[in-house]
């Protein structure tokens, strides 16, 4: 598990080399992208001097489960989520998407039910889907069942509001307080090692197992949280987080110590929310150790805050009160590491030298 991780991170390493020899072909000209030294969940352009944030994603094997259960109006949530979270990771508001929806043969009612439930994720993201593209590609694209198949990408864009600066994690503090935002689903990363444990523990019709009061299939096609609007609101009230961080795919030490790079610094954490009952069971039956666990899910925290510690119960409490729970989580330190404890749990995750 932990080597398909690193595989992802070099291949990403390579194709994001080769982009950067792209940006001298707008030297000098509009629309040149913004170089920045710190790591970045967006990539950022200047457009007559301000500066517009973009970045793409999709929702991976998630789509396999949607195809088992036959239920795809929670996608969209998913796919939203991806771009729009990624986005305010870096202080930005979202304003708008396109989306790629790659197919072998279409169905109208199932295209309709995608767009239905994008449609419904945009209005609470508060962004406009202003186009897309829909391929038909036959044999190039496969899936589970007889229906249609299909891969499913998003690009969105994001502008700052007059008078905000990019959040990059360099203006944080050793002693500064992080806050946890909750995640009750898998959101649509590591979604490959789940269905693997789960249909090896239970055969092909793993999604009709029950779990918990439902299926697993309708546990793991639990729609992101977005976390987009709380990030606006909170900038919006003239609360500036230091440092952001969306945790997907590589979990908390990979996403929250891109954030932590950036800054020069480490964290403790040790009130973190708990996994939720989905996750400690499929680690259970997939024998998935809680260092492995912790790098491929987020481990029921799915969005990170950083603020100065005076601020730091006004803030959780601004998130709570909008729907979102929160909770002070731990702190920035000096040492290069990311620090997890829970329970009897002790994790510790070097950092690479800045």
């Amino acid at each position: 598990m932990v080597k398909e991780l690193d595989t992802q991170d070099q291949c990403s390493d390579i194709a994001y080399g080769w982009a950067q020899k792209s940006f001298a072909t707008r030297d000098g000209k509009e629309g040149h992208p913004i170089r920045s030294s710190v790591a970045q969940f967006s990539s950022w352009l200047d457009v007559r001097g301000m500066p517009v944030a973009m970045t793409s994603d999709g929702i991976g094997t998630k789509i396999e489960v949607a195809e088992r259960v036959g239920r795809y109006d929670t996608l969209g949530f998913d796919l939203c989520a991806m771009v729009v979270d990624d986005l305010a990771a870096n202080g930005v508001e979202p304003i708008a998407l396109q989306n790629t929806l790659d197919v072998d043969v279409l169905d109208p009612a199932i295209v309709d039910e995608l767009m239905r439930g994008l449609y419904a994720a945009a209005q609470e993201a508060k962004v406009a889907v202003v186009g897309g593209e829909i391929a038909e590609l036959g044999s190039r694209v496969g899936g589970y069942g007889p229906k249609m198949h299909f891969n499913w990408c998003s690009t969105a864009l994001g502008m700052l509001r007059a008078g905000w600066a990019p959040i990059d994690g360099t203006a944080m503090k050793e002693g500064d307080a992080v806050i946890a935002l909750e995640s009750t689903s898998f959101r649509s990363n590591g979604f490959s090692a789940l269905r693997r444990t789960l249909a090896k523990t239970f055969g092909d019709a793993y999604h009709t197992e029950p779990f918990a009061g439902r299926t697993w299939g309708d546990w793991l096609l639990e729609p992101c949280r977005l976390y987009a609007p709380i990030v606006t609101a909170l900038r919006a009230e003239g609360l500036h987080p230091s440092g952001l961080a969306h945790i997907t795919g590589g979990g908390m030490p990979s996403k929250f110590g891109r954030t932590l790079k950036a800054g020069g610094l480490g964290v403790h954490l040790d009130d973190l929310f708990d996994p939720t009952p989905a996750m400690l069971e499929v680690q259970r039956l997939g024998d998935i150790a809680d260092a492995d666990a912790y790098r491929h899910w987020n481990m029921g925290n799915g969005f990170m805050l950083v603020v100065p510690q005076a601020r730091a119960e006004e803030t959780a409490a601004f998130c709570t009160e909008r729907g979102y729970r929160a909770r002070i989580a731990g702190r920035t330190i000096r040492d290069r590491v990311v620090h997890i404890e829970r329970g009897k749990t002790r994790l510790d995750y070097p950092m690479p030298a800045p």
